[in-house]
């Protein structure tokens, strides 16, 4: 009778070891371009992602040289070094397009990404919007998109992030009052994000990494926590014990296995 005690508490202690951490939301980083026909920043990438149900797609917005929203990372397409190419913010629209993506699809434009979304709300779209080279000209982006965004009536299912300061802060000035902001860089401590209009950080998992206390200071404050692109299931375990709120992944369907193993 003893020793089936101790067994019943060794499996309880097993249990609780098994379910203790906070499940974190999962941002599929620049979309499900790991599945078959998907490319990364592709509206295949975006179905996707929609279709396994994650509760977060990311994408990467340029303004091309005509003034058009662009779905894709950039500066280059395909990259520098290829023989035939396009420099996504110094070309024009049509010379980006005509370069297809690995999948075979085209450069998506951000009207037909906000057109997907209109027809699922099984994911959030979280929009980086990218550096450019002026601040005359990341205000002209930033403007472009909050207009698109509410054209489409989508300020509940999108959120926003990106690397510069100005641009976190015109985010705050020109889109719905508590519309999410996060800042990606990194370099500023929590409290100086929060006070950019940020509602949260979206740091590189090995600048979290390095100083957890950041993730405690950010909590204290209000504050959400992302991690990006976590991808390796040590780093992606780490994140989870951890307490960050949200996960940038290639692999989310590594990270779904590792949530519904480790969490509550």
């Amino acid at each position: 009778m003893k020793k089936l005690f101790i067994l019943m508490i060794a499996a309880m202690v097993g249990l609780s070891a098994s379910a203790q951490y906070k499940a974190p939301q999962i941002i599929a980083h620049r979309g499900f371009h790991a599945a078959e026909g998907a490319a990364r920043n592709s509206l295949n990438a975006l179905k996707e992602a929609q279709k396994a149900k994650l509760w977060g797609s990311e994408c990467d917005v340029n303004l091309s040289k005509d003034g058009e929203l662009l779905v894709i990372h950039g500066a280059w397409h395909p990259k520098k070094s290829a023989e035939v190419k396009a420099h996504v913010q110094k070309d024009t629209k049509a010379k980006v397009q005509a370069i297809p993506l690995t999948s075979g699809e085209t450069v998506p434009t951000f009207d037909e990404y906000l057109q997907q979304m209109k027809k699922s709300n099984a994911t959030k779209l979280i929009i980086e919007i990218k550096n450019h080279a002026t601040p005359q000209r990341e205000t002209e982006i930033v403007q472009k998109i909050v207009d698109k965004v509410a054209e489409y009536g989508l300020q509940n299912e999108v959120e926003y992030i990106a690397f510069r300061p100005w641009v976190c802060m015109e985010i705050a000035r020109l889109a719905p009052q508590g519309t999410k902001i996060a800042y990606l860089n990194g370099d500023y401590d929590p409290a100086y994000v929060k006070g950019m209009g940020c509602a949260g950080i979206d740091y590189n998992y090995k600048k979290l990494q390095k100083n957890p206390k950041t993730i405690q200071h950010a909590h204290k404050l209000g504050m959400f926590v992302n991690a990006w692109t976590v991808n390796k299931e040590e780093d992606i375990r780490w994140c989870i014990e951890n307490g960050v709120d949200y996960i940038t992944t290639d692999d989310p369907m590594l990270v779904k296995k590792l949530i519904k193993e480790m969490c509550k």
